[in-house]
């Protein structure tokens, strides 16, 4: 993934979050979405987007190493 200068909003990434849910496991989606619920550094915000950008175009495969990263961000 490669690094973007745009610093995204708590909105935009749950707005990303949600556009992406019939891809991801209800568990992570309700995980991830409680954890927006809460204001986070930018750096978090910025990542979570990125890692949820084109989750449903991803193989299985990546779609599973992101889980791995997004779960890890949410239990830091």
């Amino acid at each position: 993934m490669g690094q973007c200068n745009i610093d995204h909003s708590r909105e935009d990434v749950i707005q990303k979050l949600e556009s992406q849910q019939a891809f991801i496991s209800l568990g992570l989606y309700e995980t991830l979405y409680n954890f927006l619920k809460t204001e986070h550094e930018q750096d978090t915000l910025n990542e979570l987007f990125h890692l949820l950008k084109k989750y449903d175009l991803a193989s299985e495969e990546e779609q599973e190493a992101r889980n791995v990263k997004l779960k890890q961000l949410v239990h830091e």
